[in-house]
């Protein structure tokens, strides 16, 4: 194998290894599993989650209760994924379309982003910052208004949406770095 070739299965390695890492965190909420979930993070990251910004550990703490209080069923979809390699940090960019259904009999569908800088750490891919931007929410159960407590949850959520439709939207900060909480 030339070093042209190394190279192309050094970054399709990669991509993968990136893949993988944000299927752990889905499937690790969906399925309520704290150890899953915060495996596919560096123990140092921050996420922020509009009305959540902290450590992994602490969002798990925050994040794990409310869908088993609230949800019978959760599932995040991953969609389109972009990823910009750069030796050991990432840049990525992920659709997902979130799906609860609610205990309150409702089914709330959300469309939000998850903005990632992933680094490689002895050898292994995780998040080190991630942003996720909430772009919309709908409701399946036939109700023309959203249940009020995911309303609200979700305004929460949206706080931190830096959402636009061209160049200043967040995909584009290099590298991604997150606010405080409170900060404009």
């Amino acid at each position: 194998m030339n070093e042209r070739e190394q190279a192309e299965l050094r970054q399709l390695l990669d991509r993968q290894a990136i893949q993988d890492c944000l299927h752990r965190y889905t499937r690790g909420v969906d399925r309520l599993d704290r150890e899953l979930l915060l495996s596919a993070y560096h123990a140092d990251a921050i996420d922020d989650h509009g009305a959540f910004v902290g450590k992994p550990a602490d969002f798990a703490d925050w994040a794990l209760p409310h869908h088993r209080e609230h949800q019978k069923h959760t599932n995040h979809l991953i969609l389109n994924h972009s990823c910009e390699l750069d030796g050991d940090t990432a840049h990525s960019e992920t659709y997902c379309l979130y799906i609860g259904v609610n205990r309150s009999g409702t089914i709330d569908v959300i469309g939000n982003r998850y903005i990632d800088r992933l680094e490689r750490r002895a050898g292994r891919w995780a998040i080190a910052r991630r942003v996720c931007v909430v772009e919309w929410i709908s409701s399946l159960a036939g109700e023309s208004e959203v249940d009020p407590q995911m309303r609200e949850a979700v305004a929460a959520l949206m706080r931190n949406s830096r959402s636009s439709r061209d160049r200043n939207d967040i995909s584009y900060q290099r590298p991604l770095e997150i606010r405080k909480a409170g900060t404009a």
